[in-house]
């Protein structure tokens, strides 16, 4: 929501907090500060201590006989109020102290099969460079769906259940975080063979699918004015109501947008910059970094290889060998150079851009 957050584990609540990514004394971000040893945020920058309230517990260049300036207001944080649900960490994007009993009154929406230890599924983030209301929509299209219609129920069968929950996170202009979990309470035993990062490779792989249409759809959007959306597309179909409902009810409460200010959404970058992995996703996963970095160290292996069995076969001077070897060596080689090769261009496919042609699937 255009809002700079630093979110830290404070060991002596044992709990997360969210502050306004500013120290107050001069606005340093304290999000590149740390937890110093006794569990306080502590700005980096001239080393100002904040508890979890917000309170600054520490002036360093304070003198010791004067006035206790650290318990002034002015020297406090902005505290978000926080809580954590499903697994995932919410606050309410206002630090006015009014709101901050806020979280007893209003609860984050809750799903109880994310908490379910009979339901298994995997978590996948990405950052994506479109808004948030676009991404909404794209995700409430039936047209993208398909009915599971192998669902089973007995007497002696618990219902067979498969959610699907995505959480748009708007971020800033022509940006937005996506939080994807798909529990399910049936082929469980499938799970411990496919890996995260398999998991994630599919996940992008559908996200990138109308990342670029839907990019150019709201850039085309934006110039004709968001609250024209009934005038510019022409949904005539049942499977358009569920987003007509959602573009009514923008219209209605938000003038049909995500309000940001003066900012404007930028210009669209290039297809590889657009559709990048690596930076909206790998880099923030730990599966899926330690698969890019393992496949990585595999494919210099095979250059490695590739290059020792040439340079064996140049040194080794006829008839020191067989011709069986010599050619066992040849061989090896080559599929060792093969081998790098396509790893190479899995890796950079699966890990940092492919391209997705509609009219070639």
């Amino acid at each position: 929501m255009g809002l700079d957050v630093v979110v830290w584990w404070d060991k002596n609540d044992n709990n997360w907090k969210v502050f306004d990514d500013k120290c107050p004394h001069r606005l340093a971000p304290l999000s590149e500060g740390r937890i110093d040893q006794w569990g306080r945020l502590q700005c980096v920058y001239h080393g100002w201590c904040f508890d979890g309230s917000g309170d600054c517990k520490l002036i360093p260049q304070a003198p010791l006989d004067g006035p206790l300036v650290h318990s002034f207001s002015k020297a406090c944080v902005g505290v978000y109020p926080s809580t954590v649900q499903n697994g995932i960490v919410w606050f309410w994007p206002n630090t006015d102290p009014q709101y901050k009993d806020i979280l007893t009154e209003k609860k984050p929406p809750y799903v109880p099969e994310l908490d379910d230890p009979s339901f298994l599924g995997e978590t996948f983030t990405r950052d994506i460079p479109y808004g948030c209301d676009f991404l909404i929509e794209n995700l409430m299209d039936p047209s993208h769906e398909s009915s599971d219609s192998t669902q089973e129920n007995s007497a002696k069968t618990p219902p067979r259940k498969h959610l699907f929950v995505f959480y748009c996170i708007p971020v800033s202009p022509s940006n937005c975080r996506l939080i994807c979990l798909a529990p399910r309470n049936f082929t469980l035993w499938i799970d411990p063979f496919i890996t995260r990062w398999m998991h994630h490779v599919m996940q992008n792989l559908v996200i990138d699918s109308d990342m670029y249409l839907v990019r150019v759809q709201e850039e085309k959007l934006m110039k004709a004015g968001p609250s024209n959306w009934h005038k510019v597309c022409f949904v005539p179909t049942k499977a358009d109501t569920m987003v007509t409902l959602y573009r009514t009810w923008l219209k209605k409460y938000a003038g049909g947008q995500v309000v940001w200010g003066t900012q404007s959404i930028p210009s669209i970058p290039p297809k590889e910059q657009l559709m990048d992995r690596y930076w909206s996703h790998v880099v923030h996963c730990s599966s899926c970094t330690s698969a890019y970095k393992g496949l990585n160290a595999l494919k210099i292996s095979f250059q490695v290889f590739s290059v020792a069995l040439v340079a064996i076969l140049g040194a080794t001077k006829p008839g020191m060998i067989s011709i069986a070897a010599r050619n066992t060596l040849a061989v090896a080689a080559i599929l060792c150079f093969v081998g790098s090769k396509w790893l190479s261009h899995f890796i950079y496919k699966n890990f940092h851009f492919h391209d997705y042609n509609h009219a070639f699937k």
